[in-house]
């Protein structure tokens, strides 16, 4: 499973016992594989700047979360065509998620434990919050510039009724520069293609004899070209429409074609020249956004445990990787069970959700006796 249980209980000699049961239990159920994780040992401050920054740290997490699933779906995004090789450029510090969590340690060069936690905490907001803008600037131009390379393939899709023709039509189709002549284009129904040759210049009067010709076919019609004079256009178009020929809108314009062309082509260009740096940076800043997330859940479970245990600093945290999806209930009913003397009332609650304690609320997703936090790494896939 790629979903992690982050615990910490007291660093006393009966609760030391309490994670080696807890680590016997589970390992003999093949319920998780569970492995030590460090923390190092901050300036802890008052304790009601802990309680402040349990809040900030609540808050900071849910938005490093939502930023990595963010980017994780830009990669998806920028890989259209490559989906296959998303999850070897989803890395943090070089290696798949899974092992840089499971051999997770404290990064001192970027948040040195020597600062105030405030600090720490601080530093790491400032750059989430840095990354966030960039994302949103650099994939914005990206989402821009692939939203009008789409418009102009759409117009290239569809059928002869609804689709660009430039890319059909070629100049010799035309007769152009006539103050007389014009060329149009027609859609006529396969099945009316004999039809369209034995009519087509008896529609209208001066209608130029033998200027048909078949340039391109879809699935339902074919376009063909018709010479006429000016002045019989509309006659033409009318008497057309009642033999079910559709006369396309359609004036051949070199400039404009070659105009669209030419935008098909920088767009084509750029979009290929920003796709490298794009991805490059969104693997580079995928990696940091992931990095610091790990260390804000790290910083939660220490400042939870000393809320929670107590001064002077004494806690062991542990990472839990349940086995499989349908393991979890029984292995949280371990924790409990294990753990249940930190908090008896709310041990004996989460156990017997049947017993009512008057004046308690508690549920089994919102309170436990140890500290807890959650990596949910399948958010990402």
């Amino acid at each position: 499973m790629s979903e992690f249980w982050l615990i910490s209980a007291p660093g006393d000699q009966e609760n030391l016992q309490a994670l080696e049961r807890m680590n016997t239990v589970t390992s003999k159920s093949n319920l998780s594989y569970n492995t030590k994780f460090s923390i190092p040992d901050f300036k802890v401050g008052t304790l009601d700047s802990l309680v402040g920054l349990s809040d900030e740290l609540g808050k900071l997490d849910t938005f490093a979360e939502s930023l990595i699933k963010k980017m994780a779906q830009s990669v998806v995004e920028v890989m259209e065509d490559a989906k296959g090789k998303v999850p070897e450029n989803l890395l943090a510090n070089g290696v798949d998620l899974t092992s840089f969590v499971t051999h997770f340690e404290w990064d001192m060069a970027k948040y040195p434990a020597k600062q105030p936690l405030v600090s720490v905490v601080d530093t790491l907001a400032k750059q989430l919050a840095q990354i966030e803008t960039d994302l949103k600037s650099r994939t914005a131009a990206y989402s821009t510039l692939k939203t009008n390379l789409e418009n102009l393939e759409k117009k290239s899709m569809g059928n002869l009724f609804t689709r660009t023709l430039s890319d059909i039509v070629s100049k010799e189709d035309f007769v152009l520069g006539s103050e007389y002549l014009v060329t149009l284009l027609v859609i006529v129904p396969k099945p009316s293609y004999a039809q369209w040759q034995k009519t087509y210049e008896s529609l209208s009067d001066m209608v130029v004899p033998r200027s048909t010709k078949l340039i391109a076919e879809d699935n339902e019609g074919g376009l063909f070209t018709v010479t006429l004079f000016r002045k019989v256009i509309e006659d033409f178009k009318t008497k057309a429409k009642e033999n079910k020929f559709t006369v396309r809108e359609f004036y051949y314009d070199e400039k404009e074609i070659k105009r669209e062309r030419e935008e098909m082509s920088r767009l084509l260009s750029d979009k290929k020249q920003q796709y490298g740096p794009l991805l490059r940076w969104l693997k580079v800043n995928f990696s940091e956004a992931f990095i610091a997330w790990i260390h804000i859940k790290a910083l939660r479970v220490f400042v939870e445990s000393v809320l929670r245990y107590g001064l002077p600093v004494n806690f062991q945290a542990v990472l839990l990787q349940p086995h499989k999806k349908s393991s979890t209930k029984r292995l949280r009913e371990v924790l409990n069970s294990v753990f249940r003397h930190l908090d008896q009332v709310a041990a004996a609650s989460i156990l017997d959700a049947s017993v009512e304690i008057p004046g308690l609320q508690l549920s089994t997703q919102d309170y436990f006796p140890y500290v807890y936090f959650r990596i949910d790494l399948s958010l990402l896939d």
